[in-house]
Order: structure tokens, then C-alpha cells, then sequence
């Protein structure tokens, strides 16, 4: 929190005295933590928010409470499983017919600790994490695509700063399995994705994001240790998504370039000095080809 709070003396409150009506924004799992966050401060500003969350019931209420504190009706709820491919791939295709999207926020997430395997004979993981936002992105590019001032930010992790992007063991079926690790290689992948991304689509503005360390749900459930220990420096929720709700809503944002890594605001190195965490060029366009393949595993093949 007090990095939070240095780093806040130098942003200016006018980048997101902004109003958003008329844009659409896209918020997956978007029912608590820094994902509900993030869709109040956009229903605040007078943006239509799409909730994708998985579990009908907390959705409802996330949705009901946005709606109450903000006065905003545009809130609609979608419920879908980011691990599930096939799932995915639907919502994708249904939503494109139905809505316009000019911002979408990937936030939803896992850390499981136990190597958990999905119907699909996916590592949990990997499916959310990586997989889930490669195909939910990528499916939804040609809807960004037809809009002005398009853009994508990905919430990531500090945490990918200690990993190197590995492609030989995507599923992290060898060695010990750490669930603290295999969510920080999914961090480095997303890192990995944005800076792809933002090469090969220069007219949406991609942007990637790690939030601090904030007293979340998410965090109390997976690191429950790393919690009690550090439950009274955390950052609040509103404080973990300030960074998203910049991007996604100030013109400031997009005047920096498409597919940097930002901390409260600002653009930082996605490696620490001497870490050897650099990847060769070849191996990132890899990674992108196997989750391109993934990808099209899951896709329903359309009727005829």
C-alpha cells in the first residue's frame, strides 16, 4: 500500500475524470476483487459494462451492488468459465453478434496450488490463466477492430518477474508441480501475449498490468500464509485496479505506446536487472503458434 500511495502524490486525478458513455467495456471475472473494482469505477464514469464471471449467484449480487452504487443499468452479466475452451469460443461468437466492445479487460484468474486438471485434460492453470485469455482475446480482436480508440489490458502479476517464459512444459506436467510458480510462468506468458499482440494489431492499444498486492479474495484464498503476513500493508481492491481503470479509460494511456508493462501508472521493465529472464524472439512466436493451435482444437467447427 505505500508504494500505492507514494506513487499517487504524481498521477493527475483529471486522466480519469473522464466520461465513458457510449463506450463498452468487457470485465472478466468481474464479480469481486480487482475485477468488480474495476467495473464500479467504469459504471461511475457512465461506460455499458459486460460482467463475465463464472459463478451465477456472487455475479448477480456484484452485478445488483455496481448497479445500486453507481446508478448505472447498463451492467449486463455473462457467465462463463475462462478455463473452458469450447465455452469460450461460444460466448465469443454470440457476444460478437449481439454487442460492440471498445475495451476489454482480462482479469479473471486462477492459482491453484494442486496440478488440477480441466474436462478438456487441461492444467487449471494454464486453461484460465494463459489459454482462456489467448482465445477470449483473439476471438474478440475483428469486434475491437471496427471501433475507434480500441484497447486490451491484461492484469498480470509481479510475480512473472522471477520467470523466464518456458514453452517446453506449457502444461507443467514435469517436476515438481508449485502452484506459486506455475502462475507467475502464466504472468511472463500473458506479458509475452500483450507484446505479440500489440506487434501484430497496431490499431487497438494493448497493455498489460500488475495491480500491487491487494487484499483480495483471490489472494487470501491461494496465498493464505503470504496474506497473514502482509494483510495490514496490502493495497484496498480500488487501489489494485486504479492502474486498470487509467488504461482503460484516459486518453493519457494510449499517447504511451501499444504493448508495455505498467505499475501504478507508469510503464516498468518486465525484468529485473541480471534475472536472465530474456526469451529469444523464436521462442515467443512459439508460444503463439502452440496457443494458435489450442485454439483451434476448441473451436466449433460452424455447421456445413
Amino acid at each position: 500500500r505505500c508504494g500505492y500511495e507514494a506513487a499517487s502524490l504524481h498521477f493527475n486525478p483529471d486522466d480519469v475524470e473522464v466520461n465513458v458513455a457510449g463506450r463498452c467495456f468487457l470485465v472478466t471475472g468481474a464479480n469481486s476483487g480487482i475485477g468488480k473494482a474495476t467495473a464500479k469505477e467504469i459504471a461511475r464514469r457512465g461506460g455499458t459494462v459486460h460482467l463475465v464471471c463464472r459463478n451465477k449467484e456472487r455475479a448477480e449480487v456484484a452485478r445488483e451492488e455496481i448497479v445500486t452504487e453507481t446508478g448505472n443499468q447498463n451492467i449486463f452479466l455473462h457467465i462463463l468459465d475462462i478455463s473452458n475452451p469450447k465455452e469460450i469460443w461460444k460466448f465469443a461468437e454470440k457476444f460478437k453478434a449481439e454487442h460492440k466492445l471498445h475495451v476489454l479487460i482480462n482479469n479473471a484468474g486462477c492459482m491453484v496450488n494442486n496440478r488440477e486438471l480441466t474436462e478438456d485434460g487441461l492444467e487449471k492453470n494454464f486453461a484460465t490463466n494463459t489459454l482462456g485469455t489467448y482465445i477470449l482475446t483473439t476471438a474478440l480482436l475483428p469486434l475491437l477492430e471496427k471501433e475507434a480508440d480500441a484497447r486490451v489490458i491484461t492484469v498480470s502479476s509481479g510475480g512473472m518477474l522471477v520467470q523466464k517464459l518456458n514453452i517446453s512444459d506449457l502444461q507443467s506436467g514435469n517436476g515438481t508441480f508449485d502452484g506459486t510458480m506455475v502462475y507467475a510462468q502464466n504472468k511472463r506468458q500473458q506479458v509475452v501475449l500483450t507484446e505479440q499482440w500489440a506487434k501484430a494489431h497496431r490499431n487497438i492499444h494493448f497493455s498489460v498490468m500488475h495491480p500491487g498486492w491487494a487484499d483480495t479474495p483471490a489472494v487470501r484464498s491461494a496465498m493464505p500464509d503470504f496474506y497473514e503476513k502482509m494483510k495490514n500493508s496490502l493495497r484496498t481492491e480500488a487501489q489494485g485496479a486504479d492502474t486498470v481503470v487509467w488504461l482503460a479509460v484516459s486518453s493519457e494511456a494510449t499517447k504511451l505506446p501499444s504493448g508495455l508493462f505498467f505499475q501504478d501508472r507508469q510503464p516498468v521493465s518486465t525484468h529485473l536487472p541480471l534475472a536472465s529472464t530474456h526469451s529469444p524472439p523464436e521462442d515467443e512466436e512459439k508460444l503463439m503458434e502452440v496457443l494458435e493451435e489450442f485454439s483451434q482444437k476448441f473451436k466449433p467447427t460452424s455447421p456445413g
